[in-house]
Parts: C-alpha cells; structure tokens; sequence
C-alpha cells in the first residue's frame, strides 16, 4: 500500500520513515479505539455523571504526581542505552529502583494534595480512591523496560503490550458493567490496567532472552541519571499540569458531576492527539536532514509540516464542531444529562490545533537546541490554563473550563512569537494558522 506523500518530503525517505514508526502508531489507534467505545461511552453511562466524575478524579490529580514518580528518567535512559549498551542491567537496575522508590515517596504528597483540595470544597470522592490509585506510581517502576525496547527498535513488541493490555482491561470492564458491580471494582480496574502493562514488559523482556535478576543498582550511575534527567521530569510535571489542571479544579468550583461530563469531552478531543505524535516521529529524521544539508529546505519543510497540521488538525475541529450535538444525542439517547458536553466538546476540539502545531514546532525547538524554550512555553501555558480557570469556572461552569484550555494551548504554542531569536518560527506557524501559506501554494500552482 502506497503512503499519501507529504509536499516538501521526499516519498520514499518518509515511507522509510513512517513504517519504522508504524508499530508505535498501530498501538495508538487501538488505544484509541478501546477508549472510545470503553471508558468514553460504555463506562460513562453505566456510571452516570457524579460517579464518572468521582472515577476521573483520582486519575487527574495522579497525572501529576506519575510524571513526578517517573523522574523523566524514559527518554534519557533510552539515550544512554543506545550509547552504551553493555550497561543495559546497571542502567535499567537503578533506574527501576530509583523510580520504585520515588513511587512510595510520592504517596504521602498525594495525601497533602488531596487534603488541600479537600479543605478548600469538599471532594465527593474519598480519599481511599486517590490512594489505590496512586499505587500506580509504585507499579509504573517496571515500564522503564520500555526504554530498552525503544533502544533497540523493537517497537513491534510495545504494540504487542499496550494493544494487549487495553483489550484486555476493556474486556474486564464490561465483565465488571454486566455483572453491576459498584464503583470501588472500577477504582481497582484502574491499577490492574497498570498491572497489566506492567507484567506485560516483563513477559516480554524475560522472552526476549533477558533476565530481571542481572538487574543492578549503582549509586554512582543513580547520581548521573537523576542529573541529567531532572530537566526532562520538570518539564513532564509542568505537561502533566498544563494538560489536566482544569480536571483537577472542576470539583473546586463545580459539582463532581460535571467533571464526569466533562472528561468525556476531553477523552473524546484529546484522543485525535496521537496524529501529530506519529507525524513529527516520521517526519523529524527528514527535518533533521536537512537542517545539517539545505537551510532553505529546512525552512520549507518546517513550513509544509505546520500547513500539514494546521490542514489535518481544523478539518477534525470543523467536523467535531457540527458533530458534536449528533454525538452526544446517539452515545448518550438514554443519559440525557451527558447532552450539556456537546457544546463544550465543540469549544474544546479547537484546542487541538494548536496542539497540532505545538507538537510540530516543538520538534523545531530540539533541532535547535531550544529545549528550556519548550519548558518555559509550557509553564505559561500551565500558568494561563489555573488563572483562567479560577475567574471562567464559577461563571460558565465546565464551558469556562474549554474556553481556558483554548486560550491556554494558543498562548504556549504561539509563546515562540515573543522570543526573538524563535520569532520566525512564530510567524511561519501564523502563515500556516491564517492559511496564507496554504493560499500561496494554491496560487503558484
């Protein structure tokens, strides 16, 4: 089957591209898929509003704290990995400890989070949800294994994980939606989901040829990786925070009910986001190319990228926008009470497109070595995205919260536009937003 080209690439570089990424995107469309039907529909209706809110909560509040546990450790282990291979059990060894240990230490700070939040509303759910949940943390320790599969470009057996383990989970949550069992088994779901990507690495990893018991700790190389990595956890805890911080202030403001009609919009916006992901991995070898051979190109292909985003990212906001009443009225025919996150899905879907370009230039700001530009841009956004909840919440309710995402996402991605040495940046990613660059294209031909 022939990959649609993309103008400014050459074909078969971004076919050579795209498959060896493939995999990794097979494995998000099967994620997407699971989500859809389970946890966005099937579980939001078996539930109701109040109780998907109260399931949701813990998962928000605990985005956080698991970017904070993981210590950025993933991506910069996997660096280290392909440099020096043969430190393959004292790399993976500490770091298992070391985020085995940040798991526990964690869990006391969850308590404070909660207990904050608690004072200032009380939260409908209790505690005892947000620290079954937060055992995640300590489980997530063994998906560093994760990192040696990327190492060696074995993203086949990733897919075989994750697609196996939602398909599983899904499986396991319609058992527990027809057998009407109550809330707390769901809470418990949410860590055997965990658990069961979690074994998964380790089934693979041990059939692979590899063993657990070689793994070892070393302080030494402790001390080097948690240098180098804390950059890479700041920047996953502002993320984290930039990206569910206004699910975490909707029981604050609002009633918990309204944070179950809201997670079913995000789950349904923000589920498009693996499409830029998969993109900028296939196109970023091209990118990178031609920044070291041909500036003009690299500017071009920069250009065609964004365009590219900006072309996919509103076609699926446009659709969303006048779909989204249909969506709700046919998903929801028996929950009525689901029917008030149509018009805030189709506020919320714009977001998306400044997501799409924030992924793209984003890939801009590593080739250039701008990777404290990307943190600070995010930390804005995280910034702009409390600010605006605290004033729109009380006044539009979970509408507010969509408008603030809007505004937060467009102020990050386009916070490159005030920096003047990432200013032309800024503009190119304008020109594609305003579809000046798009019209230009059409007229030349």
């Amino acid at each position: 089957m022939r990959i649609p080209g993309i103008k400014g690439f050459d074909q078969q570089s971004f076919e050579k591209y795209l498959k060896n990424t493939g995999w990794l995107m097979a494995a998000r469309v099967g994620s997407l898929a699971i989500k859809f039907i389970i946890n966005t529909f099937a579980l939001s209706s078996y539930l109701g509003t109040k109780q998907f809110g109260i399931l949701n909560y813990p998962t928000a509040l605990m985005a956080f704290f698991l970017a904070i546990g993981a210590l950025g450790l993933d991506g910069f282990v996997t660096r280290e990995l392909l440099n020096d291979p043969e430190k393959k059990d004292t790399l993976l060894g500490t770091s298992f400890w070391m985020r085995l240990i940040a798991g526990f230490a964690i869990i006391p700070l969850v308590y404070v989070a909660y207990m904050i939040a608690n004072h200032l509303k009380p939260l409908d759910t209790p505690f005892y949800y947000v620290f079954i949940v937060a055992f995640t943390a300590v489980i997530q320790a063994v998906n560093i294994i994760d990192s040696f599969f990327q190492a060696n470009v074995q993203a086949k057996k990733i897919m075989y994980i994750n697609v196996s383990g939602n398909i599983i989970s899904a499986i396991v949550k319609l058992i527990l939606i027809l057998l009407k069992l109550p809330l707390i088994w769901f809470v418990y779901s949410l860590v055997f989901d965990a658990a069961l990507i979690a074994a998964g690495y380790i089934i693979s990893y041990l059939n692979s040829g590899n063993r657990i018991a070689k793994w070892k700790f070393e302080s030494s190389t402790a001390s080097y990786l948690l240098k180098h990595s804390w950059p890479l956890a700041f920047s996953a805890i502002l993320v984290s925070l930039y990206m569910k911080i206004d699910q975490v202030m909707i029981p604050i403001y609002l009633k918990t009910s309204e944070l179950g009609i809201y997670s079913t919009v995000a789950n349904l916006s923000e589920s498009w986001y693996f499409i830029p992901v998969a993109i900028v991995t296939s196109v970023f070898p091209a990118i990178m190319h031609a920044k070291r051979t041909d500036t003009d190109r690299y500017k071009k292909r920069l250009q065609n990228m964004y365009d590219l985003m900006v072309v996919i990212s509103m076609s699926i906001a446009i659709f969303m926008t006048f779909a989204s009443k249909f969506i709700y009225h046919i998903a929801y025919a028996r929950h009525p009470e689901f029917w008030s996150g149509a018009p805030v899905l189709a506020v919320h879907i714009w977001a998306g497109v400044f997501v799409f370009l924030g992924s793209a230039s984003g890939q801009y700001l590593i080739a250039e070595g701008y990777t404290k530009m990307s943190m600070l841009r995010t930390g804005v956004g995280a910034i702009v995205n409390i600010v605006l909840n605290i004033f729109l919440l009380p006044r539009y309710g979970i509408l507010g919260a969509a408008y603030a995402t809007l505004a937060a996402y467009g102020i990050a991605t386009f916070f490159i536009v005030f920096i003047p040495k990432t200013r032309e940046q800024g503009l190119l990613m304008l020109k594609s937003l305003f579809l000046i660059s798009l019209v230009q294209k059409i007229i030349k031909r």
